[in-house]
């Protein structure tokens, strides 16, 4: 039954304060009162609402699970209105509405709806506002929801990428301090020898040697061993310390280098040098080890820096595609070898600028490559290419995964809409790309069949870059 005092409520509303009463009245005659205890449920999952709902008092949400339990995404308090408004499209919430308190409301049902736009035009007037402000709410809300989701994403395969160069440098440093020790006692035992010239010209020739370690590639973990082994021969044979094959091993040292060493250089005095030679090499490694790890985390940074396009205001230009797309797959690198994913990205050398906005683009190469990884089964492949068309630049992202059901393709740009397990994902990530696309003038279409799915976006080129 209707509160005696419902008109009055209305006027008091916030979002039909300005309604003329005549019209207040019809909504009072038209609509039915609803009273919800607290734990009620308004609208259900994934079900259309029954109609309009104007909150005269209490509170009502929708709380999503995302993986690490319910957060609120909207939320409605007495002078709100929800439910279905006049020339909304609204689906079925992404988890039940449910009132958090006692919450009266007046519900106008959806079969009303058209009666409502004939008979009350400042009703429908207001409610129209209300529908905008709701779309700008759900449009801010989201996307915040969904760039949080891939931070959280991404901050935790950066973090693994910079770990483990950070703790090779670590290492090496520590190293590094004995290794200085060893290298100071060498060089005072070097320097009591009196070496001729004839001496130091062959000890240079070996100590060069570990200078050009790049030359040897990688040897295998066994063809390591086995080169370890003969070194560690080599110097037991001759009485030498066999704790400096290790050092040794890792450069390009000939025996017949060392064998050369031996006709010039004999006794103490071989191990001496023998000693030096092995601390320098294994100084220069640990050197090399530590600015090799550096330059992977500057590297890092700056394709972090790229992808999130941070130091850019966000107006659109002309934008660099080969690289934005090697930053986002930089970016996204630990999670496919997490699950030993191959990436191949092939881009021409002479793909032309696209217009639009990088940090945006970044956005939608991230989602549109994550979902492939979360498609892709273990050793699953990627690829990432991009070409030029009469309509633009086409970038192409294909992966080898399950393919996507017929019977869903049409609804995967839809808010909320997910085919991942609960906590997993929250249906954002291909609403927010499509949105997206369009901010940036471009499109997209998608082809799916089992072991083959692709994301198609086509770009509008850079014509004044092209001009210059």
């Amino acid at each position: 039954m209707a509160p005696p005092d419902l008109v009055e409520q209305l006027a008091q509303h916030k979002a039909l304060s300005a309604v003329p009463r005549a019209e207040l009245e019809w909504l009072a005659a038209h609509g039915t009162h609803r009273v919800l205890a607290m734990g009620d449920v308004l609208t259900p999952k994934g079900t259309h609402p029954e109609g309009m709902f104007v909150i005269l008092s209490g509170r009502i949400e929708i709380n999503v699970d995302r993986g690490s339990g319910l957060q609120k995404v909207m939320e409605w308090r007495g002078g709100s209105i929800t439910g279905m408004l006049p020339y909304s499209r609204l689906v079925g919430p992404p988890n039940d509405t449910v009132a958090m308190e006692p919450t009266s409301i007046l519900m106008l049902s959806s079969d009303q709806i058209p009666e409502l736009i004939r008979e009350c035009h400042n009703v429908t007037s207001a409610l129209v506002h209300v529908m905008i402000d709701r779309a700008k709410q759900f449009n801010a809300s989201d996307l915040q929801s969904e760039k949080l989701a891939s931070l959280g994403k991404l901050s935790a395969g950066i973090a693994h990428e910079l770990n483990n160069p950070a703790s090779a440098i670590e290492r090496s440093a520590a190293t590094l301090v004995d290794r200085l020790d060893d290298a100071q006692r060498a060089v005072q035992a070097l320097g009591a020898l009196r070496l001729s010239a004839s001496q130091l010209e062959v000890i240079d020739q070996i100590r060069e040697a570990c200078a050009s370690n790049l030359a040897i590639g990688v040897r295998s973990p066994l063809e390591q061993r086995d080169r370890e082994q003969a070194i560690e021969d080599w110097l037991a044979d001759r009485g030498l310390d066999e704790r400096n094959a290790e050092a040794l091993a890792d450069t390009a040292v000939t025996f017949e280098q060392l064998d050369a060493l031996t006709a010039v250089v004999q006794g103490e005095a071989l191990d001496a040098v023998m000693r030096w030679l092995a601390a320098g090499c294994s100084l220069r490694g640990l050197a090399s080890d530590i600015q090799e790890a550096a330059l992977r985390i500057s590297g890092l940074v700056s394709a972090i820096k790229g992808f999130t396009h941070m130091d850019r205001s966000m107006t659109a230009e002309g934008v660099n595609l080969s690289q934005s797309l090697s930053n986002t797959v930089t970016v996204l690198r630990s999670k496919a070898r997490a699950k030993s994913v191959a990436i191949h990205v092939e881009l021409p050398p002479d793909l032309p600028q696209v217009r639009g906005f990088m940090g945006e683009l970044n956005q939608i190469w991230a989602n549109l490559l994550d979902n492939a990884l979360d498609a892709v089964p273990t050793s699953g492949r990627i690829e990432v290419r991009a070409e030029r068309e009469p309509g633009g630049v086409a970038v192409r992202i294909i992966d080898n995964g399950p393919g996507i059901p017929p019977g869903v393709k049409s609804r995967i740009f839809d808010p909320f809409f997910t085919t991942k397990d609960v906590g997993k994902g929250m249906g954002l990530g291909l609403d927010i790309v499509r949105r997206l696309i369009v901010h940036n003038d471009a499109s997209i279409e998608v082809t799916s069949e089992p072991g083959r799915t692709e994301f198609r976006v086509v770009l509008p080129e850079d014509t004044a870059a092209a001009a210059g």
